[in-house]
């Protein structure tokens, strides 16, 4: 790709994890505000403006932003925009894949999870499978500089470009950029990173919960007990689905691989506290890509307390395996 003239953006991951985030909570909001209203429509006379069109403007005007301007700022606003505008499509998708356009078709649901799960996969293949070659650091590097040379550096944006520059080494270029960097002028002013503030005060919290020992051991023993409900769950459905059988067949299975991984973390962890926790890491991802579709499936939007409770126990096992980490490297 770099032959191409395609640096990966360090910020990728961070920018694709808030769209999809965003693109989540969108759909979850959105049910639930219909819901309570009554699933009122918005029109007359034989028209309805389906959330769906409001969807695409919102993504339309992503689009326009990202277009209409060079370097980074920009960009957490367009992934907050665009999985906003993304959430509200998708929505509607058991309209367009029914031949009666039908808001409730049950489908829908693990439609959508399905959905979401493999853009994550995709961001994880472009993203998170190869370290960035230093040309994407100089890059990105150079990128930071687009938005100083005409608004000036903030103290964090300033940072950030050095953080980027050391990376990138002594490429060709890099002393050219460090010079264009010397140039920037110092400027207080910088539009609020509101993505960067929440993950920062998550992390915080996070950090906060694994200081207290019982926290992440309490997270463990949800997993584990998540992962026998499933399990259960799936096995006392099996006979009610007639030919929708393989659903119960996929909670059950991806419910057993999931306890399996946090028994063996259990094993494991009083040897070795890194390799146990990555194993409840993966017991989690386990659940979370794969579980949770079938759940999705087999019970629609109820599935959604079940995917919160993975999302704050995979938070919490990766700071802990984050503290466990920087604490062998001392």
């Amino acid at each position: 790709m770099l032959r191409l003239g395609l640096p990966r953006d360090p910020l990728a991951t961070r920018h694709l994890g808030t769209f999809l985030v965003v693109t989540a909570v969108t759909v979850l909001v959105t049910r639930a505000l219909l819901a309570a209203a009554g699933y009122p429509q918005l029109g007359g006379g034989g028209l309805h403006v389906a959330h769906v069109l409001w969807g695409g403007l919102l993504m339309a005007l992503a689009f326009v932003l990202l277009l209409s301007f060079l370097g980074p700022v920009l960009r957490p606003f367009g992934a907050i925009i665009g999985g906003i505008g993304f959430g509200l499509f998708v929505d509607e998708v058991g309209k367009f894949v029914t031949s009666d356009n039908d808001y409730f078709y049950e489908p829908t649901a693990a439609i959508i999870y399905a959905t979401v799960v493999a853009l994550g996969l995709v961001a994880e293949a472009l993203h998170g499978r190869r370290p960035r070659d230093p040309r994407e650091a100089l890059a990105a590097a150079v990128d930071e500089a687009v938005a100083g040379v005409v608004g000036g550096f903030s103290r964090p944006a300033r940072a950030r470009a050095e953080a980027r520059l050391a990376e990138a080494g002594d490429v060709a270029g890099a002393a050219e950029t460090a010079a264009l960097l010397r140039t920037v002028v110092d400027d207080h002013d910088e539009l609020p990173d509101l993505v960067d503030v929440l993950a920062r005060r998550t992390v915080r919290v996070l950090h906060v919960l694994v200081r207290a020992r019982f926290v992440p051991w309490l997270a463990v023993a949800v997993l584990v007990t998540t992962a026998a409900v499933t399990v259960t769950r799936g096995l006392l459905a099996w006979g009610d689905l007639g030919g929708l059988w393989w659903v119960a067949a996929g909670v059950v299975l991806s419910g057993a691989v999931s306890a399996a991984f946090a028994v063996v973390g259990l094993v494991r962890v009083r040897r070795d506290a890194i390799e146990g926790y990555r194993w409840f890491q993966r017991a989690v991802l386990v659940s979370l890509l794969v579980t949770q579709f079938f759940l999705f499936r087999l019970s629609e939007w109820d599935a959604s307390w079940g995917l919160l409770v993975d999302l704050l126990v995979l938070g919490v096992v990766s700071a802990e395996l984050e503290v466990l980490r920087r604490a062998a490297e001392r």
